[in-house]
């Protein structure tokens, strides 16, 4: 049962009624049903229909959207007090009396999400990953481990885009192959010899592919993208059918990373793996890319709303801020650095370098040298 929806500037507002007291109910994190946090109600969130679909790429210019820059601040209307809330969000709550405040997705002006991975555990967890976090920092300062309770915690959904693609990639390159030669020397008027190892290069040319399953790119520039992208990995299937009441008493973020721009990151984050087929494919013992050539097709994508607990705390009297996998408990943020601590690394890496070119040039350690020549004969295809 929902309350009906206050319509605001073309936004309506749904909130889930307490069927105990008449409170808002809350999604629970750690389960599948919503709660009161008045009287402990607890209502199951039902299945329904809803399944998480792929939405072939090319169908994406017939999607009824706006474009993020054309979209202005959202307005709520609380259903509890009557207060008026302005937000980027598609999820808040009541600034006055904390009721929870989920934007009707059809009236987001932008596309619903496909699918939702739930928070796993509550604000009082986030401690204790916190604990574990502190007490685990390497060259941080050891009073950084009496850290064990968060300042502030915000438990927010951030929309990512998936992307599937079948790709195919022509490259052209050189595959080395080592071959080493007896060379004489002298050293102190002693006569002795030694292995030169050379490189023979060979022209290479050929066809890989691969097939990318949920290539993940943040849809949201509002929080650090590497401490997001550090998060990783997330359990997406373990993901539900986009429901709003998985989003009652939490955050939720707006993307604002149109899907055409996430898919050419999601490019970006591909190549690298493309790459390294192409050098495998190459083989040798050393291998050049000149060009790679890539194709996608049966290009596909999807919205996710993934969890994360966007927390601080207090050390020295400055505020550090961390994002917790929702899921996970896996934490990446701001942290102090011990410079004692940095330095002693840093005088014990010096020695450990001096040992090493002591014992070099002692001749109790050699060396290989290691020269490069071309030699074209052969073609991979």
């Amino acid at each position: 049962m929902t309350d009906p929806g206050f319509q605001q500037s073309g936004v309506a507002n749904t909130t889930y009624p307490c069927g105990g007291c008449g409170a808002r109910l809350e999604f629970a994190p750690g389960s599948t049903s919503l709660q009161c946090p008045y009287c402990g109600y607890r209502q199951e969130i039902a299945q329904g229909d809803r399944q998480i679909n792929e939405i072939p790429f090319a169908q994406l210019a017939s999607l009824a959207r706006k474009p993020v820059g054309s979209i202005g601040k959202y307005v709520f209307v609380c259903q509890r007090c009557g207060a008026r809330t302005e937000t980027n969000e598609t999820a808040s709550v009541c600034q006055f009396c904390g009721a929870p405040l989920v934007i009707d997705g059809n009236a987001s002006g932008q596309l619903v999400p496909e699918g939702v991975l739930p928070f796993a555990f509550d604000r009082g967890a986030v401690s204790t990953h916190l604990k574990k976090w502190t007490g685990s920092r390497w060259f941080a300062p050891n009073a950084l481990k009496k850290v064990t309770t968060a300042e502030s915690t915000k438990s927010t959904y951030i929309p990512h885009w998936t992307y599937d693609s079948q790709t195919v990639s022509v490259y052209t390159g050189s595959r080395g192959e080592y071959y080493y030669v007896t060379e004489t020397y002298y050293e102190n008027g002693e006569r002795k010899t030694r292995q030169v190892r050379h490189t023979r290069w060979y022209p290479a040319r050929g066809r890989v592919a691969r097939n990318f399953d949920d290539v993940l790119v943040p849809a949201s520039m509002q929080l650090p993208l590497p401490e997001l992208d550090k998060l990783a990995p997330w359990p997406l299937l373990e993901s539900a059918p986009y429901q709003p009441q998985f989003l009652s008493g939490h955050y939720a973020l707006r993307y604002d990373v149109e899907p055409e721009n996430g898919f050419e990151e999601a490019k970006n984050r591909m190549a690298p793996v493309i790459a390294d087929d192409c050098r495998h494919d190459i083989g040798g013992d050393e291998q050049r890319l000149d060009s790679v050539d890539t194709q996608h097709n049966n290009v596909t994508f999807k919205l996710l709303l993934l969890p994360v607990w966007v927390a601080s705390y207090v050390y020295a009297g400055k505020t550090w801020q961390i994002l917790v996998n929702g899921r996970t408990g896996e934490i990446h943020g701001e942290r102090p650095w011990s410079k004692v601590k940095i330095t002693i690394a840093v005088i014990l890496a010096l020695i450990a370098i001096a040992v090493i070119v002591y014992f070099v040039a002692t001749g109790k350690h050699s060396g290989s040298t290691h020269t490069s020549s071309t030699h074209t004969s052969h073609t991979r295809h």
